[in-house]
């Protein structure tokens, strides 16, 4: 792979800092913001960047490690029915915690989350404070809503063994109904011993999820030393951990078979050693930036602290350059907003949501 060729210098433009641990951003109407807070809050941002207070109605999360209060999705319909959802590490019994997804409403004077309800529970919940996944993304089929989500689900670190077998939600993506019904087309349907929610299977920790134009799904992992992966989950199909990897354990001994894939295992379409640590992934659509990085996907890197522009061709990644280097900050998240520009929260105890601009050319 050749390296991209920068088309477009950028700078960052701040909008709104001093969040705590932010992880997820959404796009209101007339210019808001709507952000998850790990530590358990969601707030608004006003176009010129004043914070409101905690929204009331968002239920307790188990708040350590990597757990949380976590990925937030508008409704395609939000403009009607100000439906949202959002997911988070939520507690258990005797330390455990699972991540849940819940749906809510955004009541009209932007305050409080309305008839709040979860819609899906990871099961087992395990005594673990990592690799919750939980991202979100409203599948689209003819480039409409087909009234489901698909949710991506950790294998919270210890029972990485799980993400094989089909009896449980860890190291899976599950597709529900936006009610938490279980859609008649998921892949294992009626097979004996399986969980019918499962849409693929075999993840470690999807941190990124996006649909693409075209209306694929497509998701970032972490891998463990080494072996980060952009993957394309399709339905039934198993992406191979802990069997297989392109990374090795972190006191460098193999992953499973030692190999990099497998017969029957899906192989990722991108993977990146040494890790990066991705995190939210966004397809740009608009020509803001020029024609060049127009259809380009926007990955987060949490360990080097940059935003990955991965040219696309053929399905392939050809090229990559990284942006924002100077920043040294945690990018957490990256979404195309309403407007055309890329958007991105970095992940600190003082962080920001910043909206990329072209930077002035220089002589």
């Amino acid at each position: 792979m050749v390296a991209a060729q920068p088309s477009t210098q950028v700078r960052p433009e701040v909008m709104a800092t001093d969040l705590d641990h932010p992880w997820a951003v959404a796009f209101l109407p007339e210019g808001r913001f709507l952000v998850t807070e790990r530590p358990g809050r969601m707030r608004v941002i006003e176009p010129d960047g004043r914070v409101h207070a905690p929204l009331g109605g968002v239920p307790a999360v188990a708040a350590s490690g990597q757990g949380g209060l976590l990925d937030i999705a508008l409704d395609s319909g939000f403009a009607r029915n100000r439906l949202l959802y959002f997911c988070y590490a939520e507690p258990g019994n005797n330390g455990s915690s699972g991540t849940a997804l819940a749906r809510a409403r955004l009541n009209e004077d932007l305050t409080s989350l309305q008839d709040v309800q979860v819609i899906f529970r990871q099961q087992p919940k395990v005594a673990s404070r990592l690799h919750f996944g939980c991202r979100i993304a409203e599948r689209q089929v003819g480039g409409k809503s087909d009234g489901t989500l698909f949710l991506t689900l950790g294998e919270r670190f210890s029972q990485r063994d799980a993400a094989q077998r089909l009896d449980n939600h860890l190291g899976k993506v599950v597709r529900v109904g936006k009610d938490g019904s279980v859609p008649k087309d998921n892949p294992f349907i009626g097979r004996g011993g399986t969980l019918p929610e499962i849409w693929s299977h075999g993840h470690r920790n999807g941190q990124g999820a996006a649909i693409a134009p075209d209306g694929q799904f497509w998701m970032t992992e972490h891998g463990a030393m080494g072996g980060d992966e952009i993957n394309l989950p399709r339905a039934g199909g198993n992406h191979g951990w802990p069997v297989v990897s392109f990374g090795v354990n972190y006191d460098g001994t193999p992953v499973g078979t030692g190999q990099s894939g497998a017969p029957g295992m899906q192989a990722p379409l991108h993977h990146w050693t040494p890790s990066i640590a991705p995190s939210g992934m966004a397809f740009l659509t608009s020509d803001r930036y020029g024609s060049g990085w127009q259809g380009g996907l926007f990955v987060g890197s949490l360990k080097f602290r940059y935003l990955a522009r991965l040219t696309l061709r053929d399905g392939r990644v050809v090229g990559e350059e990284r942006l924002l280097q100077n920043l040294k900050r945690r990018i957490r998240d990256v979404r195309q907003g309403p407007d055309g520009w890329l958007y991105v929260l970095t992940d600190e105890d003082k962080g920001q949501l910043l909206r990329i601009l072209p930077a002035p050319m220089t002589k």
